[in-house]
């Protein structure tokens, strides 16, 4: 059931029957808290810039603090800073802020990457952006720029209005530095960053040994458009939320502004009410069922080719989805339909036309989703190609920070919707699926095992909704022209998008605009798996692989 979630640790320090104690986990890390403060979500705690992984680890082994779901870095006047938004897998609604500054002069701090493998790329793109240097990294250059970038875009004497020119003799050569190998069959390969694999613009720098992979190294940036600046030059209520929608821009739209809205509701006291919470429950399972169902058809073709049958039967199945969400919003992908307190209207009239057009699409959906098994599924060559290759463990997933299908496949019971619930899911009646074989083949049975899970969602909030007495179909609560929260207030919240955790964290300054507003893509997370996944598989199973991680570059690089 919806509601039911594995048992938390019982012997993890600081854990109580009415959640956690921070004063117990204070005294677990005794003279290392310099201070604490309190955000909007938990207890923060300020460490010192050289106890960053003796923290970390009595909070991750001692404490049970496993998920280390967001990294965020900041310049204030007077010093950098790093904030580690810490969570745990079994119950990510004990929680935990660790806030690291440093000087002005001289901005270093220990890496988190020995504790968390996932702080490797957070860490990189908080020195790419901000200028913090973290000692102990095992690659600590840039992420998302050049190499041969002058500054950090998001440091306060970044100088936004000189041009770079860079010509391409500065570049680096990726061959110029020989992989090779006298004693083996070494070859350098690589793969995009245009090309049809990739979904997007991304770069694989890899290693062949044979036919067999040695190396994989994503590089990332291609797509990143300053989608975090352009949220801190934006207002909370009116400017920022079209941009959501352009993260995962090719189906998840809504599951996108969801995320937005939650945090920014959290850190203004807005409320929402029930009936706008079903609308948005309903609008975002139709959006996970076409993300998935684009998903699911570019795997197929990734795999064996398959355009005419799975990826057009999959294109028809997302396009009907599509068409209702097209009713709702007057959008196609870009919808730009939910706003903070509620959503921008209501259903489209007459109401019985909508439903029957969203029950007609449930009624078909299983059998459609039965062409899918024996097209896919139940094929020997699907299952030859799948099974047993692109293996990711629950330690491994949990290592990097994996969310969504791709950890649920490894066996991580963790799901937003119900460990740390929103809108309207504590009262429908669904299951989380999970599998434990962590392959290639249980990540595309979890995404259509999950297709029948959001169409049972969607149903159930149909019906409400058909019920709903008409004078209380209230879209939006009352909400202030101009939104400015406290200063200094600081929240990170998060929401399942269609590929996992896909959080916020906003601080504000007294404005009504945020003073720094950082993303955490759950594609970002997963994508620094496919080493794990790939390393020592044949070259078809690394493009396997990298299809069923389901990323979209525009919302790792954002």
């Amino acid at each position: 059931m919806s509601l039911e979630r594995p048992t938390d640790r019982s012997d993890a320090v600081g854990v109580t029957e009415e959640g956690l104690d921070y004063d117990a986990l204070a005294d677990l890390l005794g003279d290392s808290v310099v201070s604490r403060e309190q955000h909007r979500h938990t207890e923060a705690f300020t460490i010192r810039p050289d106890e960053v992984q003796d923290v970390l680890f009595a909070l991750r082994d001692q404490a049970g603090f496993d998920h280390c779901s967001n990294v965020t870095a900041q310049e204030y006047e007077d010093r950098f800073e790093t904030v580690y938004n810490l969570k745990k897998y079994v119950d990510p609604t004990q929680e935990l802020s660790v806030v690291v500054p440093t000087s002005k002069d001289n901005p270093v701090s220990q890496s988190a990457e020995p504790v968390y493998r996932t702080a490797d790329w957070h860490e990189r793109e908080a020195y790419d952006l901000v200028g913090i240097q973290y000692e102990d990294h095992p690659d600590m250059r840039r992420i998302l720029l050049p190499e041969t970038w002058k500054g950090h875009p998001m440091g306060l004497d970044y100088n936004q209005e000189k041009p770079q020119i860079v010509t391409l003799e500065a570049h680096a050569n990726p061959l110029e530095d020989d992989e090779h190998d006298a004693g083996a069959d070494t070859m350098y390969l690589n793969i995009g960053p245009h090309h049809p694999a990739t979904h997007g613009v991304l770069h694989i720098e890899t290693v062949l040994d044979g036919e067999q992979v040695a190396h994989v190294e994503p590089d990332i940036g291609y797509l990143h458009r300053c989608e975090e600046q352009m949220a801190q030059q934006g207002t909370y209520r009116h400017e920022i939320m079209p941009y959501p929608d352009r993260w995962d821009y090719v189906s998840a739209g809504i599951l996108n502004e969801w995320a937005y809205a939650r945090t920014a509701e959290e850190l203004t006291d807005l409320d929402v009410p029930d009936y706008a919470q079903v609308i948005r429950t309903m609008s975002a399972e139709l959006c996970r069922i076409a993300a998935h169902m684009l998903a699911v058809g570019t795997f197929a073709l990734d795999v064996y080719g398959e355009f005419t049958a799975t990826f057009m039967y999959a294109f028809r199945d997302r396009e009907v989805v599509e068409n209702i969400l097209e009713d709702l919003t007057g959008q196609r992908l870009m919808f730009n339909y939910l706003r903070l307190g509620g959503v921008a209207w209501d259903l489209p009239e007459p109401r019985e036309d909508f439903f029957e057009k969203v029950r007609d699409f449930l009624d078909g959906l299983p059998h459609k989703l039965d062409e899918y098994h024996d097209l896919l599924t139940s094929n020997e060559i699907f299952q030859l190609r799948c099974a047993n290759t692109g293996v990711l463990d629950a330690e491994t997933a949990k290592q990097y920070g994996a969310t969504g299908p791709v950890a649920r496949a490894s066996g991580v019971d963790y799901d937003i919707r119900r460990d740390d619930p929103y809108g309207y899911y504590p009262e429908l009646d669904w299951d989380v699926v999970t599998a434990e074989e962590g392959d290639n083949y249980a990540r595309v049975l979890c995404r259509l095992q999950e297709v029948e899970e959001s169409a049972r969602i969607i149903d159930q909030c149909v019906d409400l909704l058909e019920d709903w007495p008409e004078d209380d179909r209230e879209i939006q609560s009352n909400v202030p022209r101009t939104l400015r929260p406290d200063d200094d207030a600081e929240i990170y919240r998060a929401v399942e998008g269609a590929k996992g955790e896909l959080g916020i964290y906003i601080r504000s300054d007294g404005t009504d605009k945020p003073a720094r507003f950082k993303i955490r893509s759950p594609a970002f997370s997963n994508l620094q798996t496919l080493p794990e996944i790939a390393v020592g598989e044949y070259v078809p199973d690394l493009i396997a692989s990298l299809a069923s991680l389901d990323i979209v570059l525009g919302e790792v690089d954002r």
